[in-house]
């Protein structure tokens, strides 16, 4: 059995949402200096590398990670391939067989953004149309492979129509080894008592 590890390492200088908490690892005990152990500090903000959305991000009495059950967390989901594509809407989702499927996680060219130190803001996204149209066909989860589902001149409404709707969403992703089909998702974000979002180690597994 294949297991895929969609998360992007925490290291330093992983690229960050301007104006978000940058990454830090600072060693507090190095035994090269004769300390008994290696224990580092790690400075980074609840929406570092690959982590989840939850409503409480966008909505002010929606839920946190409190509210998310993990079951929603794990399961079956698509991979759909997108690369090529500068922009996710209805003509680039119609064409994916998501009837019956919760979880979508989309590979777009941002996989290999990744590479890149610096954040990229010209990255692909989803756009408002392309939301309403998973929330038609029943996505509960929704997943991308940058730091964001929706465009970097984004007003939020991408946000707040998945959101709002109870949908999940998984971004930060690492999908460029991942080839489009039917895994099993595993993700599990930090346990962040009233969280609006969390780092998570996400895998998946073919079936």
């Amino acid at each position: 059995m294949r297991i895929f590890d969609i998360s992007v390492p925490l290291a330093s200088g992983l690229p960050s949402w301007p104006g978000d908490p940058c990454l830090l690892l600072e060693p507090v005990l190095q035994l090269e200096k004769g300390d008994g152990a290696r224990v580092s500090r790690i400075t980074l903000g609840d929406h570092s590398g690959t982590h989840l959305d939850t409503p409480a991000h966008m909505l002010e009495n929606g839920a946190t990670l409190d509210g998310i059950s993990l079951s929603r967390l794990m399961g079956r989901a698509l991979v759909a391939d997108l690369r090529g594509c500068g922009e996710i809407g209805l003509s680039e989702l119609q064409g994916l067989p998501l009837a019956g499927e919760e979880r979508l996680l989309l590979r777009t060219d941002n996989s290999s953004l990744w590479t890149k130190p610096d954040f990229c803001p010209d990255f692909v996204a989803l756009n408002p149309e392309g939301a309403e149209y998973l929330l038609s066909k029943g996505i509960r989860l929704v997943g991308i492979d940058y730091l964001s589902i929706e465009s970097f001149k984004g007003d939020g409404s991408v946000h707040r129509t998945l959101l709002g709707n109870d949908v999940v969403i998984l971004e930060g992703l690492d999908l460029s080894e991942v080839p489009a089909g039917v895994y099993e998702l595993v993700c599990l974000p930090l346990r962040i008592a009233g969280g609006a979002g969390a780092p998570a180690r996400a895998v998946l597994r073919q079936f």
